[in-house]
């Protein structure tokens, strides 16, 4: 049985929409965002830039900070409505037991901090600074031109609990992968903003930040983004694709930052607004849910994840189920 949305969650949480990533080397990694898929730069001093695609009003969806040692997730950031559903979610996290407490952030409002139910760090907030938006500085435009962030997809060794933790505070459950008759869930889409997710759970050590993805307007974004990398010195860090999904049906490109953080650029979505829009179940039996057409991932596509700054990884209960090229080939 399917986990049920909560449709009157007591605070209403409106979409994913930032994170907070550390870099060993920040000027590299800017020259990637920025030139490779398009960002457009907020702010910038010695430990930290913030960067925001073409179509952003609020400040940041991308903040890099300085830091030695492994390179890390801080932070998912979300949005809520109001500053009273911020303190409601306090409220409501508190009373979870998820120890949610108020933090200073730059350039938001108030911001909380709390653990999910499957140790994802994530932080809240009802607003941000305000900057003008690039969409019609076409000279700016650059890359891969990224219009705004979309999505995260984490690695966890408990689907389930994660599903289950983010539909009971509001999130509804637009696809899912699981094999026919069967109660495993190896991945799950969840949304909240209309389109088929916002956040997405995947089977595997974790919980890990397997990639960021920012939406692109014109298919020809894509392969732009690929020349620029090739031209920069970046195309070994085009990681999979150009190709299609199966679930959510995009085209896509996943690149590796100079820090090994994997971020996807990604052309379309549909909506799932609507009340009558049933979960759709992907059985991954089915070799054509994740490669319509296309060679298949790397096994590190599949393995190798950003981890989140202090979370102890755990191995997951269910075995992984990679498209190996085996398995491609005996289609």
């Amino acid at each position: 049985m399917l986990p049920a949305t909560r449709f009157d969650p007591p605070f209403r949480i409106t979409r994913t929409s930032h994170f907070v990533m550390t870099s060993r080397d920040i000027d590299a990694s800017a020259a990637f965002y920025t030139e490779v898929l398009g960002l457009i730069v907020s702010h910038r001093d010695r430990d930290a830039v913030y960067l925001r695609g073409i179509e952003e009003a609020c400040h940041h969806s991308l903040v890099l900070r300085r830091a030695d040692g492994e390179p890390a997730c801080r932070r998912v950031g979300m949005r809520v409505m109001t500053e009273d559903d911020l303190d409601r979610a306090h409220d409501a996290f508190a009373a979870a037991g998820r120890a949610p407490k108020f933090v200073d952030a730059p350039y938001q409002g108030r911001t909380i901090h709390l653990t999910d139910r499957v140790g994802t760090p994530i932080e809240l907030t009802a607003r941000m600074d305000a900057m003008p938006r690039m969409i019609t500085k076409f000279t700016a435009h650059r890359g891969g031109c990224a219009q705004r962030i979309d999505h995260c997809q984490i690695l966890t060794p408990d689907v389930r609990g994660a599903c289950e933790f983010w539909m009971e505070h509001g999130f509804r459950l637009s696809e899912y992968i699981s094999p026919d008759g069967a109660d495993e869930m190896f991945g799950v889409f969840l949304q909240r903003k209309g389109n088929p997710h916002d956040i997405v759970f995947f089977n595997g050590a974790g919980p890990r930040l397997h990639h960021f993805a920012y939406a692109a307007a014109e298919t020809h974004n894509l392969l732009r983004a690929c020349d620029i990398a090739g031209e920069l010195g970046f195309g070994r860090e085009v990681e999979r694709g150009p190709g299609r999904h199966g679930p959510g049906h995009a085209l896509f490109v996943y690149f590796r930052d100079p820090d090994g953080h994997r971020v996807e650029l990604f052309n379309t979505h549909y909506q799932v607004m609507d009340l009558e829009n049933e979960a759709v179940r992907w059985d991954p039996g089915d070799p054509n849910i994740s490669l319509p057409w296309g060679l298949p991932a790397r096994r590190a596509w599949f393995e190798q994840a950003t981890p989140f700054e202090g979370v102890d990884s755990r191995a997951p209960a269910l075995p992984p189920r990679p498209m190996t090229l085996e398995a491609f080939l005996a289609r």
